[in-house]
């Protein structure tokens, strides 16, 4: 199996291990930096390894390669159908003019989960920003597009949180700030990926004009500990 086939345990038995808790055969992300989860195998033993790690009342996500199966013990809180694209051979973009990128950090990070929570370009936590580089784009002040760096696996780096304040979509801030994530991980020697719901169509649109191509089908699935 390839390492992006299942990404999430492989970011966090490999490079981002400071984050992660563990118990046999399934991790997860502490949760203030991500509710995401996986298992080394969706077998019974790692839902049980699972369900050692989450309380009672609390969501994780999960990347399946297939559709879920209802379990005792959890209740589906949510989910999607999800695409995982892959960029080997980026394609060379223009910038929006007269736009300013900026680091975001420890500052700035009222304001990403305030962008997050209005996007919902995916899960965003109180330290998703800890995962890597996040950059941004500020109009008078206020903070109105970013993207990043979430998972991290051996030669590959995941591009996430792109996303763009409702009224100031259609000027190019999501494509600018994808071209310069994409540009420094590349400047890494790493690949860059991506995961967007099947359904997002503007979205993939957008990916493929940077040079993404699909990889691999699959489904997000939301569960809560019951």
């Amino acid at each position: 199996m390839h390492p992006l086939d299942n990404v999430i345990w492989y970011a966090l038995t490999t490079r981002q291990t400071e984050f992660a808790e563990r118990r046999d055969q399934a991790c997860r992300f502490v949760q203030d930096v991500s509710p995401l989860a996986a298992f080394l195998e969706p077998t019974n033993r790692g839902y049980e390894s699972l369900e050692s790690l989450v309380a009672t009342g609390e969501i994780v996500g999960l990347f399946l390669n297939d559709p879920y199966q209802e379990r005792p013990g959890w209740n589906v809180a949510g989910g999607a159908p999800l695409l995982q694209m892959l960029c080997e051979n980026g394609v060379a973009s223009t910038p929006a003019t007269g736009v300013k990128i900026v680091e975001l950090g420890r500052q700035d990070a009222a304001e990403m989960q305030d962008l997050a929570a209005l996007t919902k370009p995916g899960p965003f936590a109180q330290r998703t920003r800890e995962l890597g580089t996040y950059l941004g784009i500020r109009v008078q002040g206020k903070l109105i597009a970013m993207a990043g760096e979430r998972m991290k696996i051996p030669g590959h780096i995941e591009v996430s949180a792109v996303c763009t304040h409702p009224d100031h979509v259609g000027k190019g801030y999501a494509r600018t700030l994808m071209t310069e994530v994409m540009r420094r991980i590349r400047e890494r020697d790493e690949t860059p990926f991506l995961h967007v719901r099947q359904d997002n169509a503007g979205a993939i649109g957008l990916y493929e004009k940077l040079g993404f191509q699909e990889r691999k089908f699959g489904h997000y699935i939301v569960i809560q500990k019951l």
